[in-house]
């Protein structure tokens, strides 16, 4: 019987956040703005006990001073990122378990976006929570750390199983599925390209996508088919340089 609940909380422009609740305690990952928080804990009549934060930008950490001195909870984040992420309390590392009523949230690093990102995979919710690492048919941008750290991130990510729901950091679909559509124009990522404009139309996220979707639409997902590393090179490359090559392709996109 399921007894939590995930509500995505749009923040800034184009952000989610993600509160987790379990009867009346709650938890939020990457509360990029306070508000947003305090007006669904509010309305909900929720207690928010933590904070768990994928990566120390801005835009996933606004929301944590505010949220604390409102709420006097704690602060859980990647011990190697401690000197960024503001107001932590509780210092994480991979293959330790932050423990939540009972649902044991998986630290896994996941570096690539910045040198100390982590996603949290919890089992018992078929879910994992990525930051800016995994996005719905693409990856985060690699500003601190190189394209071999974070093609080892995503297969990680991808090795989990395939019925697991990715909650990403952004709304990025469109704009990843309009950069596929330019390097494998088919019938699945038009159909793919229909179904999000539904979706946002609505006012509806594209979010959470699965690890079986990615693995069929996400080009990032693919560095390592052979079919792949054909459309970037006509020499024989490995992985790590089809993904660099793929991730360049869309930084200039």
């Amino acid at each position: 019987m399921k007894d939590f609940n995930i509500n995505i909380i749009p923040c800034l422009n184009d952000n989610y956040s993600y509160v987790i609740s379990v009867g009346r305690d709650a938890l939020v990952i990457d509360p990029s703005e306070s508000k947003p928080i305090i007006n669904f804990i509010e309305k909900n009549n929720l207690e928010l006990k933590f904070i768990l934060n994928t990566h120390h930008h801005f835009d996933h950490v606004g929301g944590n001073l505010e949220l604390k001195d409102k709420y006097n909870l704690l602060i859980a984040g990647n011990e190697n990122d401690k000197k960024r992420i503001p107001g932590i309390d509780i210092f994480l590392n991979e293959t330790e378990k932050f423990v939540f009523n009972s649902h044991e949230f998986q630290v896994i690093n996941t570096p690539g976006h910045t040198s100390d990102c982590i996603s949290f995979y919890v089992k018992s919710m078929k879910s994992v929570f990525t930051g800016d690492a995994v996005f719905s048919l693409g990856c985060g941008r690699l500003f601190e750390g190189s394209p071999n750290e974070m093609w080892k991130s995503i297969c990680k990510i991808k090795s989990l199983p395939d019925d697991t729901n990715i909650f990403c950091g952004h709304e990025y679909t469109m704009n990843n599925a309009i950069f596929t559509k330019a390097i494998i124009d088919n019938e699945a990522i038009d159909l793919k390209i229909r179904e999000i404009k539904k979706l946002r139309s609505n006012n509806i996220p594209t979010i959470p996508t699965t690890i079986a979707a990615e693995k069929k639409l996400n080009i990032f997902f693919q560095a390592d088919s052979d079919e792949i590393k054909s459309l970037f090179s006509k020499e024989l490359i490995n992985d790590e340089e089809a993904f660099k090559m793929i991730r360049l392709a869309k930084d200039n996109f």
